[in-house]
């Protein structure tokens, strides 16, 4: 064998070596693509899933947030209607209370005997609707007496009365201070509470309407 034959396999033999170790890298090269192709498909996947994943839970929230502010839209107008019906009730009620005189007569003396103790001031004026000018005009000397001695009570004139479903305003002379038992001064002052009720019940009945007609 000559040495041209040797060369010639010994090249042969480097060459398949080399093709081996490439078909061998290749090999390697083409797992590590697979792997990567599979790992950047998982992770878009995964990202896609998380994606559809939040914005099937917003809308989830939307929904629910929705019906609640729906729910909260019926609940506030039912509170309403349930406020507006306790008030007419009020009304309806205070309005039989004023048919009876002796009764109503002993109601506005009381209002305006504690209205004129809680005011500092010693010259004050009652005021009250027109028809409750006139029969407090007519009992006036009868319940001076009863009012605190250190104090001068007027009765504001006919000409100056208010307009109120019933009650008395109360103030000082010079108009600065001011205590409101009017029906409609109770009533707002009374208002919250039955709100209050109604959120707790969701029901008109079962309300404590007596301190309106009571001291």
């Amino acid at each position: 064998m000559n040495q041209v034959d040797e060369l010639e396999r010994a090249i042969l033999a480097r060459a398949e070596r080399l093709a081996s170790e490439y078909h061998e890298r290749a090999g390697h090269s083409r797992d590590s693509i697979l792997r990567d192709a599979a790992e950047r498909l998982r992770l878009r996947e995964a990202r896609e899933e998380a994606i559809a994943k939040s914005l099937g839970e917003r809308a989830f929230h939307q929904r629910v947030q929705a019906s609640e502010l729906k729910m909260q839209t019926h609940l506030d107008r039912m509170r309403w209607n349930l406020v507006q019906g306790v008030e007419r009730r009020l009304t309806d009620r205070m309005r039989r209370f004023m048919e009876d005189e002796a009764q109503y007569d002993a109601w506005l003396d009381s209002l305006i005997l504690n209205a004129v103790t809680i005011i500092e001031g010693d010259r004050l004026v009652v005021s009250a609707n027109n028809q409750d000018q006139h029969r407090l005009h007519a009992r006036w000397e009868q319940i001076r007496p009863s009012l605190p001695t250190d104090k001068t009570v007027e009765l504001a004139s006919s000409a100056h009365a208010i307009d109120t479903l019933a009650g008395v305003l109360v103030t000082s002379h010079d108009s600065r201070i001011r205590v409101d038992q009017t029906f409609e001064g109770r009533l707002d002052r009374l208002r919250p509470k039955i709100q209050q009720t109604i959120l707790e019940r969701l029901l008109p009945g079962g309300f404590d309407t007596a301190n309106l007609f009571t001291g």
